[in-house]
């Protein structure tokens, strides 16, 4: 039986929005947005995330995306509670120590808003009087709650989370609950 022809597919996984086909009862998955079988994603965004979400047929392309060992640059866009200091943002980029051992190094950077954003649905509450910021983050691994873990570990807990690349692919264009095929 000849080998189906390897498949990638980008998706903007909305918040609220499992990353899994089924829905659990209380979150939808992602059946309500693709009918594409035999595709799984490659990696997860939890279900308060946003953003790209990689799909694939190719069970050696979803462990190479995945694997830690592989160091696949993850880069997100983080809202976050409080004011970036120079020690947080020196302690992101030099690793902190997590529950479950010590992260690589991130890359990362204050940024302004950015202007690609789409509103979130529902609206974010925020709470008045509170500074807020935004932070461009590259992690090279995929633990569970990384991003946030890391960030709250530092002082800064994350609001909202976008993941805006995973290696070369890119949400450029990509509207929420939307996919396009990418070549592998």
């Amino acid at each position: 039986m000849p080998r189906s022809q390897t498949r990638l597919v980008a998706f903007n996984k909305p918040m609220d929005v499992l990353s899994q086909f089924t829905d659990d009862g209380h979150w939808p998955g992602l059946k309500r947005f693709l009918d594409m079988p035999g595709m799984y994603p490659a990696g997860r965004l939890d279900r308060d995330s946003e953003g790209l979400l990689l799909l694939t047929n190719d069970g050696i392309l979803q462990a190479r995306l995945t694997d830690p060992k592989s160091a696949t640059p993850k880069t997100y866009v983080a809202l976050v509670e409080g004011t970036p200091t120079p020690e947080a943002l020196a302690a992101l980029r030099k690793g902190v120590a997590l529950n479950d051992g010590p992260t690589r190094p991130a890359k990362v950077d204050q940024v302004a808003e950015p202007d690609w954003l789409w509103p979130r649905d529902p609206p974010v509450r925020f709470r008045l009087n509170v500074p807020e910021a935004w932070l461009n983050l590259t992690i090279t691994e995929g633990r569970n709650r990384q991003v946030r873990r890391m960030c709250a570990h530092v002082g800064l807990p994350v609001l909202r989370l976008i993941r805006w690349s995973v290696g070369d692919h890119t949400l450029e264009g990509l509207a929420p609950g939307t996919w396009k095929a990418l070549q592998p």
